[in-house]
């Protein structure tokens, strides 16, 4: 199957798993899993704090530069790493973690891939 970004209708998700600002993305979703093409975060935008219960995500950064915070579970301590362009994140199922744009100029531009498991 090829998904033609273009495509799919452009999303504007305003706090977005009560993150900050607006999330903006083409998301592609097969009724189980999720594919964001061309996800968008503007400087100063996050994705909320949740937790992927029945499922795990990995994020590929294009453009930008940002924070991501995580937490394992049964844990209460989080870590916060920078991420740039070139990185691949992954969060596994039962994981905890947000993203963001923590650029004061540049949008943090990702593909991400949500398979439930």
């Amino acid at each position: 199957m090829i998904i033609k970004e273009h495509d799919i209708e452009v999303s504007h998700l305003e706090n977005f798993k009560g993150g900050e600002k607006h999330l903006e993305a083409r998301m592609y979703f097969d009724g189980t899993n999720r594919i964001l093409t061309r996800a968008k975060l503007i400087p100063g935008a996050s994705i909320g704090v949740h937790t992927h219960e029945d499922s795990c995500e990995v994020i590929f950064v294009l453009e930008g530069d940002g924070t991501i915070v995580e937490k394992e579970p049964g844990s209460d301590m989080e870590s916060t790493r920078s991420v740039t362009a070139g990185d691949c994140l992954y969060c596994p199922k039962g994981h905890t973690h947000s993203l963001r744009n923590t650029s004061s100029e540049g949008d943090l531009v990702f593909y991400a891939v949500v398979p439930k498991q």
